[in-house]
């Protein structure tokens, strides 16, 4: 008896969560794409990769010339009912720097739901709730409501701090909680 109780609350652990993106080293990259101010004329390069430990890595650099300043990478997968989870859980190694985590409820639509975090040089555990995530539309906080938790479509990766920087960030694990 005691094994299955302890089999019944793994499961019941296991099932509150939705896993985004599990990266290992059979993991493909592909689905991950790269939009940077080059877009607008800037002159700043990202990339993204697995690395040899299994993690998605974004890194580049960023350039303030030509109006430039941003790097991005994004997910776009299947739409995901989300009304049952409350937070996203993102396991990753930073530089030190501030980053922002960006959700979009549809992948066409042209806002994304934003929030600030910042990294390490260590590994580290994000999280940051859903129903804070606030729109924006390049740069600018618009007058909407906040995500409306409900379906989830892309997910991003951003840094954009005003500086000419190199930047790297090592991504274990995105999922919700």
């Amino acid at each position: 008896m005691k094994y299955l109780f302890l089999s019944y609350s793994f499961f019941m652990t296991m099932s509150n969560s939705l896993i985004i993106f599990d990266f290992n080293k059979d993991s493909i990259s592909t689905s991950w794409k790269i939009v940077d101010d080059t877009v607008m004329g800037g002159r700043s390069g990202g990339n993204f990769y697995i690395n040899e430990e299994g993690n998605g890595v974004f890194e580049g650099y960023v350039s303030l010339e030509n109006n430039g300043g941003f790097s991005s990478v994004r997910h776009t997968f299947e739409s995901k009912r989300v009304a049952n989870y409350s937070k996203v859980l993102i396991k990753l190694k930073g530089d030190g720097k501030r980053y922002q985590f960006r959700i979009k409820s549809n992948k066409n639509d042209r806002h994304a739901y934003i929030s600030y975090f910042e990294t390490t040089k260590d590994w580290q555990s994000i999280e940051i709730s859903l129903l804070d995530m606030y729109p924006t539309f390049r740069g600018r906080k618009l007058d909407m409501d906040n995500f409306p938790c409900e379906n989830l479509e892309e997910i991003a990766f951003l840094i954009a701090n005003k500086e000419a920087e190199n930047f790297k960030l090592e991504i274990d694990s995105i999922k919700l909680q």
